[in-house]
């Protein structure tokens, strides 16, 4: 054989018994298949191996860790959070669907349904979040999936989930759940009876705030059909590298988790007892709406919460308290290793006038006494 063909074809001799905690990086789109008879084009792997669009080893190992974590029947893996979003959408409505949405989802999912979904006739109506088993007057004959995100996005409410999932479920609808707050384990989502839950995974499992994932898990052989269809479908592949960032990640995420909801605590009550903020949304507070239903569901609680400042001070000056930090990096996410703050001064709200006072932040693993330092500092500075 030509050495041009030799370097091509050569048979690996890697020595054997090479043994690690970490599992191995596997890059590849073609796999190769060893005979016609293993040839297919079928998304599960029932059959096998296919196609690197399907998953590597590397990306089915975290699935099959995250669907352990969560109790699902399997998990997908999608490039981004709002990727998982738009593949629950796309796997369970259709032209002519309706879906509910609580009003404090995450920003991008309303805005997906407000445009693109609207734009291939699926209507996403806005809900509020604490309706509990009254969403049932809103159920549609064509409504196929409802929304819960607890808590909510910047205000923080927390839902009556169970309530939510036994009205749907009598109805025929779908319950798709955004658990990226309790990272899949603070909440039990498939015990309460949610069908699909996702998680960001960019935000916890990650932890150090450099990569992009999403998950969806599902809990039903319908679910799994569903989803796994359109998976396939719309292509949604991920990074093998992202993949092992991610499993990486898992391994610290029970210390990580329980350092933050420490930290957090503590900040949020030292907030709490400042003059400046009216309120403190934290889930584990009574001052956050639905606080009986993180008592009665959640194991825990992580490390963001909101702030809302008295009505004495102006949008400018919460804005200049949040450049005033120094700590406090200014971004969007949450989850990682480094606090974060962000100011959201055009947000609405139909049950709360929270416009230009609200301040959300993410606790990092810095030191509780010197990121209430660094927001003792901020307010003199800004708050004049």
């Amino acid at each position: 054989m030509h050495w041009k063909s030799r370097i091509l074809h050569s048979t690996p001799t890697v020595p054997t018994g090479f043994n690690s905690f970490a599992t191995p990086v596997y890059r590849g789109s073609t796999i190769l298949l060893g005979s016609m008879a293993n040839a297919h084009d079928e998304w599960h792997m029932e059959r096998g191996w296919n196609y690197g669009l399907y998953g590597t080893p590397t990306a089915l190992e975290l699935g099959a860790r995250i669907a352990a974590m969560e109790g699902a029947r399997h998990t997908f893996l999608a490039p981004g959070g709002q990727a998982a979003i738009s593949l629950i959408y796309l796997s369970f409505c259709k032209s002519g669907s309706h879906a509910l949405v609580p009003f404090n989802a995450y920003g991008p999912n309303r805005h997906l349904a407000g445009d693109l979904l609207r734009g291939l006739g699926i209507e996403v109506e806005a809900y509020d979040p604490m309706i509990g088993s009254e969403i049932a007057s809103l159920v549609r004959p064509n409504t196929s999936l409802i929304w819960c995100e607890s808590p909510g996005s910047v205000t923080m409410e927390i839902q009556d989930v169970t309530a939510i999932v036994v009205a749907a479920h009598e109805r025929g609808v779908t319950v798709a759940l955004d658990n990226t707050y309790a990272a899949g384990v603070l909440l039990d989502a498939f015990a309460m009876g949610v069908d699909v839950s996702m998680q960001a995974l960019t935000k916890y499992i990650g932890g150090h705030s450099d990569l992009l994932l999403g998950s969806v898990s599902v809990n039903t052989e319908a679910a799994y059909r569903a989803v796994g269809s359109t998976h396939q479908q719309i292509g949604m592949a991920v990074s093998p590298d992202d993949c092992s960032l991610a499993l990486r990640g898992l391994q610290t995420l029970a210390v990580r988790l329980e350092k933050l909801e420490a930290s957090t605590l503590e900040i949020a009550r030292w907030c709490a007892e400042q003059a400046e903020i009216e309120t403190v949304l934290h889930p584990a507070m009574e001052s956050c709406p639905g606080h009986e239903f993180w008592k009665r569901d959640f194991t825990g609680s992580s490390s963001i919460f909101s702030m809302v400042f008295d009505r004495r001070y102006s949008p400018e000056q919460v804005n200049r308290f949040v450049d005033s930090l120094k700590m406090f990096g200014i971004g969007w996410s949450w989850g990682g290793t480094h606090s974060l703050a962000m100011a959201y001064p055009g947000l609405e709200r139909p049950t709360g006038d929270y416009a230009g006072r609200i301040v959300r932040l993410n606790v990092g693993l810095e030191e509780p006494v010197d990121l209430i330092e660094d927001l003792r500092a901020a307010m003199v500075l800004a708050l004049v």
